[in-house]
């Protein structure tokens, strides 16, 4: 059994697998990052941030989502998902649509700047995955954003 269970680390590790699993696990159904997924996040910025009840893309949004793009035209055939988010405030059916509506605000602005729009699918979490938890405004805009994906092949 303790050579088995020392064979699957290894198996893990020579895989490129970021992580065991969600809960650090050694069967916590883990899905390993592929090499695009890594090149992105090394090569481009993955997340844009909103203004209270808005989807507009701002100015410095639009800087981070250049760097998406360069990286998206260096890599044709791969796919991103956008994921839209918002804070807390709200209901979730508001909040879901909002999220869509950012998300879609962002492949919006990466299909004008050339990506096809076939690349490019849109999921609303709404309120449901904050990345900061607290009742304030410094948490509230860390939660209000969209953030691309490299999309997993199937």
């Amino acid at each position: 059994m303790k050579k088995l269970l020392s064979l699957f680390v290894a198996v893990v590790a020579l895989s490129g697998c970021s992580s065991l699993g969600m809960d650090g696990g050694l069967f916590g159904g883990s899905e390993c990052e592929s090499i695009e997924a890594r090149d992105f996040m090394e090569n481009a910025q993955d997340r844009v941030f909103f203004a209270y009840d808005s989807s507009a893309i701002s100015a410095d949004s639009a800087e981070i989502l250049n760097t998406q793009v360069k990286w998206l035209k260096k890599h044709e055939n791969v796919n991103v998902v956008v994921q839209g988010y918002c804070d807390e405030r709200g209901t979730r059916e508001y909040n879901l649509a909002l999220g869509e509506r950012r998300a879609n605000a962002v492949k919006q602005y990466l299909v004008s700047q050339g990506i096809a729009a076939d690349r490019i699918s849109v999921i609303s979490y709404g309120k449901e995955r904050p990345a900061v938890l607290g009742n304030n405004e410094a948490a509230w805009a860390q939660n209000r954003r969209a953030v691309t994906v490299v999309k997993a092949a199937n």
